[in-house]
């Protein structure tokens, strides 16, 4: 199953610690993540192990991503495996500090393409919405951790 890439950064004015609080704050990824909604499925969603489960979507009309914590280090990082049918592969966030104050979060993915050869062949048209729709939300948490 071929694999694709991609990493998205933008710079928030909030400390990492800030920025790392709301990111990992389950429940309220529908204020930031484009479309999506999250919920802890098992475990306490702060620690090695912890289930996620998110929906994105509109209405009905959309997929489950189930994941797994498999990194936890606050401030700075943490990772999931995506355990999903559709979702599959992993996905990392770097909160880092930048000189003078501030953070930068940086979203990275590596994600087994689904549906075979059509997916392959689809994903150089999907991939820049979908690095645009990764940073919007990342430009959302930036600004909700910031208030």
């Amino acid at each position: 199953m071929k694999r694709s890439r991609i990493s998205v950064s933008v710079d928030a004015t909030a400390r990492p610690e800030q920025v790392f609080s709301v990111l990992t704050d389950w429940s309220r990824h529908g204020e930031w993540m484009v479309l999506t909604h999250a919920h802890v499925t098992a475990g306490d969603g702060r620690s090695e192990g912890s289930r996620l489960a998110a929906f994105t979507g509109v209405g009905p009309v959309g997929f489950l991503d189930t994941m797994e914590i498999t990194r936890w280090d606050p401030p700075t990082t943490v990772a999931v495996r995506h355990t999903g049918r559709l979702v599959r592969g992993t996905g990392v966030f770097h909160v880092l500090p930048r000189g003078g104050g501030g953070s930068r979060i940086v979203w990275q993915e590596e994600l087994e393409l689904p549906f075979g050869p059509i997916g392959r062949l689809g994903w150089p048209l999907v991939r820049p919405m979908n690095a645009a729709l990764l940073r919007l939300s990342l430009r959302r948490l930036a600004d909700l951790s910031g208030r």
